[in-house]
Order: structure tokens, then sequence, then C-alpha cells
């Protein structure tokens, strides 16, 4: 039997992308579900959701929550979802087309060849972003080495936001021990990964930058991730990480 795929992306004032990567993503050969987790977004994204779970009723899936919650805890309630309905491959990406819904299938291979956790990776075959101002592009790549040299893990994009795991990824990881909830919770996910034993691998991508709507990204969130990996590194000297049985 194929396995149940879900991908989850969490929204806040998407009305502008979330119909159009609704369709992209249904329009795949690879069967995907789909995961909306709402931050009750006021420009109207959910009800654009509601809509289209009509056209769509087995594949489209909404979690609404009461506000702007960050995207660590979006995504902890898109994985719990996951768990709960016995989904076997479940999926991380961005509504706003910087990931390109194309890439699911490459990431599904991955797993499907022997990964536990997949990668859409920016820096593993060069530096592939496009439309970011070069003071960006630098700050994230430096990020992501920074964060290689403070945990001592092989990942070239700690801080990417798409990927894809097998569900027993999530079934090991205590969700409750997360702590970092801004795109430091990206690197949290890959480093409490790393230390349980998961094969991780890194599927090269090209990311482009919004063409509409608003960037979530801001100086507070990019500090949280810096001090953050500090206190994660210093943390993991006092847990016991189990490598799970296959």
């Amino acid at each position: 039997m194929a396995s149940r795929n879900l991908v989850i992306i969490p929204t806040y004032n998407e009305r502008e992308n979330v119909e159009k990567m609704v369709r992209k993503v249904f329009s795949l050969s690879v069967p995907f579900e789909l995961l909306i987790v709402e931050d009750n977004s006021p420009d109207g994204t959910a009800g654009i959701v509601r809509d289209l779970q009509k056209e769509f009723p087995e594949q489209l899936h909404m979690l609404e929550r009461k506000g702007k919650l960050g995207l660590g805890t979006a995504y902890i309630a898109g994985f719990k979802w996951a768990l709960e309905n016995d989904y076997e491959v479940i999926f991380e990406m961005d509504c706003d087309f910087s990931h390109n819904p194309d890439d699911l299938e490459r990431l599904y291979e991955a797993v499907k060849r022997g990964a536990d956790v997949a990668i859409g990776s920016r820096y593993i075959s060069g530096i592939n972003v496009v439309n970011w101002p070069l003071g960006r592009v630098l700050m994230s790549y430096f990020a992501s080495l920074y964060v290689r040299l403070v945990t001592g893990m092989k990942i070239m994009d700690t801080t990417a936001g798409f990927k894809c795991y097998r569900r027993k990824v999530l079934q090991t990881i205590n969700f409750e021990e997360i702590k970092l909830k801004g795109y430091g919770f990206q690197i949290e996910l890959k480093f409490t990964a790393w230390k349980h034993g998961f094969y991780i691998v890194e599927v090269p991508i090209v990311f482009t930058d919004r063409k509409e709507g608003t960037s979530k990204m801001s100086g507070g969130i990019f500090n949280e991730a810096l001090w953050g990996v500090l206190k994660m590194k210093i943390g993991s000297w006092f847990k016991k990480y189990e490598v799970p049985a296959e």
C-alpha cells in the first residue's frame, strides 16, 4: 500500500499565495495531502482554505489557531496532528513559493531511498538563492557555518525550512523539549534528529524569495536563533539521546 504523505504549511496573511500553492501541490504526480496551520490571518487566508476544502475534501486539512503563535509551535501542532492521523512521510514548507513545490517529489524520493530526514538545501551545491540582497545571503550562509561550528553537525543548510521526515523521526523527538520557537526551531529539530542518530541527507534546491505577501523574517528572530544555538548545545551535554531501533 502506498504511504500517506502530508505537507504541513503554516500560514499568516498568505491570501495571495495559498490557493496557488494548494492547486500546485495537488497537481504533482506523488499523492500529497496538505495541512494548513492557520494563525487567524486578518487577510482572510482561512476563508480561502475553507472554500478549497469543498473542492478537495479528502486532501486538504486545516488547523485554525487563535493567533500568531510562532513558526515552531505551528509545526509542532502540525506534526502532532500528522502522527495522530497515521501519516508516514511528513513534509514542512513555506506557502510563499520560496520553496518550489516541484521539489517535494525530490525530497520524497530521498526518503524512499533510505533517508530519515531529507533537507531541501540552498548550500549543498554552492549558494542557490534568488532575489535576496547580498547582505541577507551572507547572513544566512554564515549563520549555517556558525551552527556547524557550534554543534558539530555536517549539514550545510542548518537553517533550512524545507524538509521531509519519516514518521519514526517525529515519534522519537520529544516536542516538549524543543525550546526555540522562531527560525531557530529549524536548527533545533535538525540537531535533535542528528543527536538521535537518524540518517540525514541534503537535496540541492534553488530558493527564490517570495514574490507576493510579506516576509516574516526579522532581526529578533535571527538573534533568537544565534543565542539559542549556544543554549541548545550546552543543554545537549545533559541529555541522553537514544538511537531508535529499526
